[in-house]
């Protein structure tokens, strides 16, 4: 094989990469009515614990503070540092509105979490029937790890001949496969390799069909 033929080869497989990811993100669904599909949400116990004991111990502190100054104790350190500046420091100081900027910002972010379904790694599947309706609430859902998905269409890519090594990584709306072929044509590597990976994506079950990126290109000991 000359130089034209390779420079050909690479050509044609960087632009039929390209073509195949708008025509996958314009066929999801391989002809099945789209329908919405909830996310899993993380039950989120682990955080919601760290922020209870938090706030019962900074609560608990303030508590015990209050109650010792009602008795005629001092106050702690702290609380008469922070009085002290509070009384001194204008409204438009530089830390003051620092301070508050930092709070603002920390709010929102929690807020925009708490918000958030969580569970990224997990790929809800489609139901085997119609899909459940608001009286089908507590029914059985499915869903594959991303991780446990990459893993099945790479299995699927090893299988097409002329692989010698893939990489398969799954987003929640892309899926973008890297293969190294060692013979064949890149093409005809490239064509075998999207119809097996979209016939294991279809086998996976998803709920929202992905759109597929396939790259495949030579390996350097295939090329010397």
């Amino acid at each position: 094989m000359n130089a034209d033929q390779k420079m050909r080869q690479s050509t044609s497989a960087s632009a039929y990469g390209a073509r195949a990811g708008t025509a996958a993100g314009s066929g999801a669904g391989d002809g099945e009515p789209p329908g919405r599909v909830r996310r899993f949400w993380s039950e989120r116990r682990v955080p919601a614990g760290i922020v209870s004991l938090v706030i019962a111990a900074v609560s608990g502190l303030l508590l015990y503070d209050v109650a010792a100054v009602r008795s005629g104790r001092h106050a702690l350190g702290w609380r008469d540092w922070l009085a002290d500046e509070l009384a001194s420091r204008p409204l438009d100081s530089a830390w003051i509105m620092g301070g508050a900027a930092l709070l603002a910002a920390l709010g929102v972010w929690m807020v925009i979490l708490a918000m958030a379904p969580g569970l990224r790694g997990l790929l809800p599947m489609r139901a085997p029937g119609p899909e459940p309706g608001p009286e089908a609430e507590g029914a059985v859902r499915a869903g594959i790890d991303r991780t446990s998905a990459g893993l099945v269409l790479r299995d699927r890519a090893m299988e097409v001949s002329g692989v010698r090594s893939a990489r398969v990584d799954v987003g929640r709306r892309r899926i973008r496969a890297r293969a190294l072929a060692h013979f064949r044509d890149l093409d005809e590597v490239r064509a075998d390799l999207d119809a097996a990976l979209h016939e294991g994506i279809r086998q996976l079950g998803l709920a929202r069909q992905p759109a597929l990126s396939v790259r495949v290109r030579r390996s350097a000991k295939s090329k010397g």
